[in-house]
């Protein structure tokens, strides 16, 4: 089955050309009800009355919408096949700078080196167009999504007493992917199989995070994650970890492959493909964030361990008030320095921050917002791995796009990079 995508922004919105000869018809028309009224929202999910995200803020312009009251964005969607099912994807991010420029998505060009040491880290596809989504697309692995996500919280919440996965990835399976014979690395992860109609309230076939589906219109609405960066509030999307417990965490698809992907704390390596995000267990608790952050702040706070989906209120209201974990990314497209921003990646490498009895007992224990001065906060003692050793990668990988910020782009680090003891130094394929 050809693989499908159509522009549902209002009329005179179209992406950029680079010449590629792209044809998705983008730009081509509006949805009937946004020729009505180019105030309409373009997901069947949006309410009157829902507060979306300024267009000025994505560093994605295929992104149709960013419903802030609802903590959805709305991507295109694409149609592929494995084995002759219909399955259903999105794209991100890709390897090429033209190539992202043309889809509308971020810029990753560490990507190019996720296959390093790891040849399963990217799925190879077949298809009938050399870039991915202009024409039938078969891949070589899937997502079986009918699990039930499971997430029991253990006596002092975190760590949970059972995790189990909502999505599993089979053997061949990676949202990384290649067409057979090109270089050029794109995040495609897949949402949904089948060919419908769609569970979106248990996630039977669908992802965890997938709040809307429209394959008529092709779109999907995902929820998102709040976060920091650079000292600035951003946003992310959450689709795969690589240990069953930090997908259960993410509400993604439990994908090992990506344990094995470059490099473990090596943020600023050129050659990695993985940045560093950082996250904490006994951060400060509450509604709100900041002072709130981290494990014990996203389960008591942010009710991670309930379903998402748009029927769950109360949990939309919690995401809203500051209920994620507002963990902290090390790289952002938007940085003023473009060797910097070309360190983003959207493989993360999890850093699990634990504060000090000491920084607890003097509360201490604020949210943080960028990742040097979380750096510095090691280097004193107050933050460590956990078990009091340094700072440092856990092995273990999410792959989190980022799409937007909230208020200021982040353009620039808020502290020198300081590096915790028993890191290994910067330049080194080991470095932090």
């Amino acid at each position: 089955m050809a693989s499908r995508v159509r522009d549902h922004r209002t009329a005179g919105r179209a992406v950029a050309g680079t010449g590629l000869a792209l044809t998705l018809l983008l730009g081509a028309s509006a949805p009937l009800a946004a020729q009505e009224d180019a105030a309409s929202p373009v997901s069947p999910s949006s309410e009157e009355g829902d507060d979306f995200l300024d267009e000025n803020r994505f560093t994605m312009s295929s992104l149709l919408e960013v419903n802030l009251s609802r903590s959805f964005a709305t991507l295109p969607l694409y149609e592929g096949t494995f084995e002759s099912e219909s399955v259903w994807y999105v794209i991100t991010d890709v390897s090429n700078e033209g190539l992202a420029e043309e889809l509308g998505v971020n810029f990753a060009p560490r990507l190019a080196n996720i296959t390093e040491g790891c040849p399963g880290c990217a799925q190879q596809v077949e298809s009938t167009d050399g870039i991915l989504g202009r024409g039938d697309v078969a891949f070589e692995g899937t997502v079986d999504f009918s699990p039930e996500r499971v997430l029991v919280p253990g006596e002092s919440e975190f760590p949970p007493e059972r995790a189990e996965p909502g999505a599993i990835a089979d053997a061949n399976y990676s949202p990384f992917v290649q067409i057979e014979g090109s270089d050029v690395v794109y995040n495609a992860p897949i949402v949904a199989t089948g060919d419908g109609p769609f569970d979106v309230i248990d996630h039977a076939d669908t992802h965890d995070r997938l709040m809307g589906i429209d394959p008529g219109g092709m779109t999907a609405d995902l929820l998102f994650v709040r976060a920091f960066s650079h000292g600035e509030d951003i946003f992310y999307f959450s689709f795969d970890g690589s240990t069953p417990q930090q997908a259960v965490l993410e509400r993604g698809t439990f994908t090992p492959v990506l344990g094995g992907s470059p490099f473990a704390n090596a943020s600023d390596h050129p050659g990695g493909a993985r940045s560093a995000i950082f996250t904490f267990l006994n951060g400060q608790t509450g509604a709100e964030s900041p002072p709130a952050q981290g494990a014990d702040h996203v389960f008591s706070d942010g009710m991670l361990p309930e379903t998402a989906n748009l029927e769950n209120g109360e949990l939309l209201d919690a995401l809203r008030a500051g209920g994620d974990a507002h963990n902290v990314l090390d790289s952002f497209t938007t940085l003023e320095d473009r060797e910097l921003a070309a360190l983003y990646s959207p493989l993360w490498d999890l850093r699990v921050g634990v504060w000090s009895s000491e920084a607890v007992t003097e509360g201490l224990n604020v949210a943080q917002t960028d990742a040097n001065e979380i750096r510095q906060l090691a280097a004193e003692g107050l933050v460590t791995s956990p078990g009091g050793v340094a700072l440092g990668s856990a092995n273990i990988v999410i792959n989190c796009p980022i799409f937007g910020f909230a208020d200021d782009a982040p353009a620039a680090p808020q502290a020198e990079p300081a590096e915790p003891v028993g890191i290994a130094p910067a330049g080194d394929p080991a470095s932090s």
